[in-house]
């Protein structure tokens, strides 16, 4: 697949690039394994000098090796005597970019947590001392947020407060992906709101959709449901590595999220234990879920539902990790009865999700959410609000738009409209075929 969108990023290293001319530069690229973020530190060192490190979990000693093949191989310097220690290594390369600006990448740097977490003091150290004598673009990657979190934002952590940027990189917008699958002959939206539905806009699942061909549902379902699909075991080889030890307990909590399970007290009252500190390691640390409250909600507010961020998690959890035992006996036949039963419901909540970015990617509001009353009392999926020109677009969505009522939908925003004089309001049906008025927009 071609490389597609990431022009801010693109720019913003380039900028940094640039400023190594006179003085040394680090980056941070993090964001979740699949975003493409080697992708994108490659594409802007395309036509510069540069040198990538990949950090495979081995010994140290044999880390170095391979990486004095690399110097060799890029850089025509001597290398004398054996360099066992990455620090030495780093010394090196620092030396070299006395004299020569160059791109150091570093991929997977929160490896060295396992390999030999002294380099993290030992860098700050030779990086404190030489940043402003030498000519070094170095770009740091992480796929563990939470190790990437600790080595440069917790205070207590060598490397905090070393980075001059720190780029979360995300998933692709919605209009990204429609430009990707349009290439590939899908223009409809109901192939857009599936593909996001799966993907969340992750690169890699798109572009594995795209090279075989499963792009539409039938196809894509097909793709994700039968032996030796990459997708089965994706998220458990995302996750573990994360979770350790109690990954079994948040395995359990994101699959009651992934259900529908979207307050604390329903999660607690089916898994019998305390989840307040699994849900704040989710919600912080983890990066996983987040909380919702209705738009008007109050700051201490406990009216509040838990949500998966990432569209793909939802689903393996939802349709893949609550079925393991017919997808570890080869039963996709019965899988996909379940997904054929349940997508709509399911898919209906993502749809949600769907146009409320949609809105906010318009530019037209500058808050938008929905809301709900105390005992989920008249739910309404989509309020977008402009509070300078003082309007608001109320909205159901369904993906069978004829069920929509505009009549009981105004019934439910009676309080909003209370709370809102002198707003003009909107009412509106939305369903998918929708989505192409705010693409264009």
């Amino acid at each position: 697949m071609k490389f597609y969108n990431r022009e801010n990023e693109l720019a913003e290293l380039a900028t940094l690039y640039d400023q190594a001319s006179s003085v040394g530069r680090m980056t941070v690229l993090t964001g979740r394994r699949r975003v493409g973020k080697t992708l994108l530190a490659l594409e802007s060192v395309k036509n510069h000098k540069h040198l990538y490190l990949f950090v495979s979990k081995k010994a140290e000693a044999l880390l170095c090796q391979e990486f004095i093949e690399e110097i060799r191989h890029n850089f025509n310097i001597p290398v004398i005597g054996e360099i066992r220690h990455f620090r030495d290594i780093f010394t090196l390369l620092i030396e070299i970019s006395r004299t020569e600006k160059f791109t150091l990448i570093v991929d997977e740097f929160q490896e060295f947590f396992s390999i030999n977490p002294s380099v993290y003091s030992e860098l700050q150290g030779l990086w404190d001392r030489n940043k402003a004598t030498s000519k070094l673009n170095l770009i740091f990657i992480g796929s563990v947020h939470s190790l990437m979190y600790r080595i440069f934002q917790d205070a207590k952590e060598p490397l905090f407060g070393r980075a001059d940027r720190i780029m979360i990189l995300k998933p692709f917008s919605i209009k990204s992906i429609f430009t990707v699958i349009s290439d590939h002959g899908y223009t409809d939206m109901q192939t857009l709101f599936n593909v996001y539905a799966i993907t969340g806009g992750l690169p890699k699942y798109i572009e594995l959709l795209a090279e075989n061909n499963a792009l539409p549902r039938q196809q894509l379902m097909d793709f994700i449901f039968r032996q030796y699909s990459p997708f089965l075991t994706e998220g458990k080889n995302l996750l573990i590595e994360e979770f350790g030890r109690d990954y079994g307990t948040y395995f359990s909590i994101l699959e009651l999220i992934a259900a529908g399970k979207t307050a604390r007290s329903e999660i607690e009252s089916i898994l019998e234990i305390h989840t307040g500190a699994y849900l704040s390691k989710l919600e912080g640390e983890y990066a996983l879920i987040d909380r919702h409250k209705p738009i008007d909600a109050k700051p201490g507010s406990r009216l509040q539902k838990y949500f998966i961020r990432d569209n793909f998690l939802n689903f393996w959890f939802r349709f893949i990790y609550r079925n393991l035992s017919a997808v570890e006996t080869g039963n996709f036949a019965y899988i996909r009865e379940i997904v054929e039963r349940d997508y709509a419901t399911w898919s209906g909540r993502i749809l949600e999700r769907f146009f409320h970015e949609l809105y906010a990617a318009s530019g037209n509001y500058n808050r938008i959410g929905s809301y709900w009353e105390r005992g989920n009392k008249n739910e309404i999926d989509l309020v977008a609000v402009n509070d300078i020109k003082k309007v608001i677009v109320i909205a159901e969505i369904k993906v069978n738009k004829s069920r929509i009522n505009l009549v009981e939908l105004e019934k439910k925003a009676k309080n909003l409209v209370t709370d809102y004089q002198g707003y003009k309001f909107d009412f509106r049906a939305l369903s998918v075929d929708d989505a192409k008025l705010l693409l264009n927009a």
